[in-house]
């Protein structure tokens, strides 16, 4: 005969429940899974078409066929978009956290008009005429704008309305420069339109090597200040009274999305809304906790990236068309509706 046992053992012999800690987890893991689904189609989906078995014979041997050089091309393209993403994506978290500004990406801060205004000098007055000279002038042109707004921000006494007024008005004066050199040099124009498309299509092993040691430092260093900005996010009276560093979180912060936006913009071009539209979707899920913001950024970006990329090569065909303008075309409405989701919360 079987005896129920009392409500007060039942409660203890009970499952317990799912923690939100594992299911965050749990979707960590998924997320990664698409991510490997999403570069597997980067690899086996282009603009030219080629059947599975020649994807697949392209992948593992190397016999200089022409389904060998195209699968070549996009492992190389691949691989750029999984760094650039992740890095764009990163730095987007990164900049709303420090600056306490939902709308924060790297254009806040003049970090993509610098490396276009780089860009731009290298074309006109130094003649560089390919991407692998534009990495760095690119690089270092992002790097500079970025130490020019910290400094014109208050350095170590910056605040976000501080860095976000200098940034802007920093951007704003080399627009002018660019609108300048532009008109009087219809060459350069052309050029520097190509590059400020944001594309993936360039992508090589040698621009990957150069901007691989910067992605990486920037990635390491922006993830281990996940706690510091998590203080910092909840006001600057609160992060003291917390022991946070004010001052050397924000200006580490500041070097991390300078080093991952820099070094993605310089080898891809400025590419708009990933770091802006990615990590508002991961917030909604994850709440404000950067210490899972900043990884589902880092996964999910390039998802977004390589996605976008697909799709380009997909619609234009036998063309594409370049990731930077379906990322627009994506994240425009997705963007306004967020947004709009959010003010209806709030009300």
């Amino acid at each position: 005969m079987l005896v129920d046992s009392p409500p007060e053992q039942r409660a203890e012999t009970a499952p317990a429940p799912p923690t939100r800690r594992a299911i965050r987890a749990l979707g960590l893991l998924v997320s990664v899974v698409i991510l490997m689904l999403v570069a597997l189609a980067s690899i086996a989906i282009g603009a030219k078409e080629l059947p599975l078995d020649q994807v697949w014979h392209g992948l593992f041997h190397d016999t200089g066929t022409y389904g060998d050089v195209v699968v070549g091309e996009r492992l190389s393209r691949t691989a750029l978009g999984l760094l650039a993403g992740a890095a764009l994506g990163l730095s987007g978290a990164v900049l709303q956290a420090l600056t306490r500004n939902p709308l924060a990406d790297p254009g806040l801060l003049g970090i993509n008009a610098g490396a276009s205004a780089a860009v731009v000098t290298a074309i006109t007055y130094f003649g560089v005429t390919t991407l692998n000279g534009y990495v760095w002038f690119a690089f270092f042109g992002a790097a500079a704008v970025g130490a020019l707004v910290w400094f014109l921000g208050g350095s170590r006494g910056a605040t976000p309305v501080r860095l976000a007024l200098a940034g802007t008005a920093t951007s704003a004066a080399l627009y002018g420069y660019l609108q300048a050199v532009m008109i009087t040099d219809g060459a350069a124009l052309n050029k520097w339109r190509f590059w400020t498309v944001g594309s993936l299509a360039a992508a090589n092993d040698s621009t990957i090597v150069q901007v691989l040691p910067f992605l990486a430092g920037g990635t390491l260093l922006a993830l281990g200040l996940a706690r510091p900005l998590n203080a910092v996010a909840m006001g600057d009276d609160t992060a003291r009274a917390l022991g946070a560093n004010l001052g050397r979180t924000r200006a580490l912060s500041m070097l991390a999305a300078v080093v991952l936006c820099g070094a993605a913009t310089a080898a891809c071009g400025p590419i708009a809304f990933v770091g802006l539209m990615v990590p508002h979707v991961v917030r909604s899920f994850t709440g404000p906790d950067l210490r899972w913001i900043l990884p589902y950024a880092t996964i999910l970006s390039p998802v977004l990236l390589l996605g976008a990329d697909v799709v380009g090569r997909i619609v234009a065909r036998p063309s594409e068309l370049q990731v930077g303008i379906v990322t627009a075309i994506i994240g425009g409405p997705v963007f306004i509706l967020l947004v709009r989701r959010r003010r209806t919360a709030q009300l």
